[in-house]
């Protein structure tokens, strides 16, 4: 087996460019062969807790042989076929029509992606077309957090507040900015007679001012900022975003791809602030990683306006992936599985604990914080 692992780790070296990659970083790269439930193994056959779930998606665990079977039976009647307007498919219409049920419920309305980067650029250019729709054109920017993650793509890139992923692609796109993250443990409060979250908020709101909100479209954020630290932002926060996006006419778009289907101990993250966003993009846990899948869903103002322009004037924005039925197969059945087995009230339940056993690491004097939310 020693020679088969070295052999492949050659292969991979010869032939695969990875995520982030540099070779010094793969040298003896962990050579992933199964997963059963919350194991995974390697080809050593060496057990390991996948303690991140994959990279924050295999919510119900490796080895589920209804998704596979859900995915065998779709390819075996209609594995592909264009979600371009004109066409659809039963898959599709299916999921789309769940989400409407679990989702906020002022969203009932869906467009799919192959995952979530593809979503942060449906996002943003569904924000620009509504205000351009509207007789508004100039209102354009983007406004997002340090700290922030939003995937790698070239707009998504630029609304990501982590800016170690920026020197060798720069320039970025213009017209992204970013605000100061709510992140209780570091955030400086420059209003002692506000509350953090109102503070760190309100934040938001110069930047609109400082830039005209006549020239903004949108703020996005993570309910919970994963990839930036797993930062839960104070109780009051969100609704003070809510109010500034209304004030300015600037839409809320929330990025729900770690946050969404149950991992945070509620269907969505925002569930826990009392609002609901204009926009809200998805992926990860949809399918459970076994099949890339991602979207966004859009308030029934932003579909109507969809709906109601000039032909000529239509949403032209397109995946050849849109609507895979294979993909909506299979996210059906996981949606159906966390369903059947209660998994958001469990993450819930067992966050709650995990939560509270961490907490008691606060008392070692190099320990300067415990933060999470459900399975986060």
């Amino acid at each position: 087996m020693t020679d088969t692992i070295a052999e492949r780790t050659r292969a991979d070296q010869a032939h695969l460019i990875h995520p982030l990659h540099h070779p010094r970083a793969h040298q003896a790269p962990k050579l992933w062969v199964s997963g059963q439930g919350a194991l995974v193994r390697d080809a050593e056959g060496r057990e390991f807790i996948d303690g991140l779930s994959g990279l924050w998606n295999v919510y119900v665990g490796h080895g589920r042989r209804e998704l596979a079977q859900a995915a065998y039976d779709q390819m075996s009647t209609l594995a592909y076929n264009s979600s371009y307007a004109g066409s659809t498919n039963l898959p599709a219409i299916a999921l789309a029509e769940k989400l409407s049920a679990l989702v906020y419920p002022s969203i009932n309305t869906f467009f799919f992606t192959s995952g979530g980067a593809e979503a942060s650029e449906s996002s943003f250019k569904t924000a620009r077309f509504y205000w351009k729709a509207l007789g508004k054109p100039e209102k354009t920017k983007i406004i997002a957090r340090t700290r922030a993650y939003h995937g790698v793509t070239l707009a998504a890139m630029s609304a990501t507040g982590l800016a170690n992923f920026w020197p060798m692609f720069e320039p970025r796109v213009p017209g992204f900015l970013h605000i100061e993250s709510p992140f209780p443990y570091r955030f400086v409060n420059p209003s002692p007679a506000l509350s953090d979250g109102v503070a760190a908020a309100n934040l938001l709101e110069e930047a609109i001012l400082r830039e005209g909100a006549d020239t903004v479209a949108a703020f996005i954020a993570e309910p919970v900022q994963g990839a930036g630290g797993v930062i839960v932002p104070q109780d009051d926060y969100f609704a003070r975003i809510r109010e500034i996006c209304d004030k300015y006419e600037v839409l809320l778009i929330a990025d729900e791809v770690i946050t969404g289907f149950g991992r945070t101990g509620r269907w969505f993250g925002l569930e826990h602030y009392g609002i609901e966003p204009d926009i809200m993009q998805f992926a990860k846990g949809i399918t459970s990683g076994y099949i890339p899948l991602g979207g966004i869903g859009v308030s029934d103002a932003i579909r109507d306006v969809m709906n109601n322009v000039p032909p000529a004037q239509r949403w032209m924005h397109a995946f050849t992936y849109a609507g895979h039925p294979t993909c909506a197969a299979v996210a059906l059945r996981n949606i159906a599985i966390i369903e059947d087995e209660g998994l958001v009230q469990r993450a819930a339940e067992v966050g709650a604990r995990f939560q509270s056993r961490l907490r008691e690491l606060l008392a070692h004097p190099h320990v300067g914080d415990v933060r999470g939310i459900g399975m986060i």
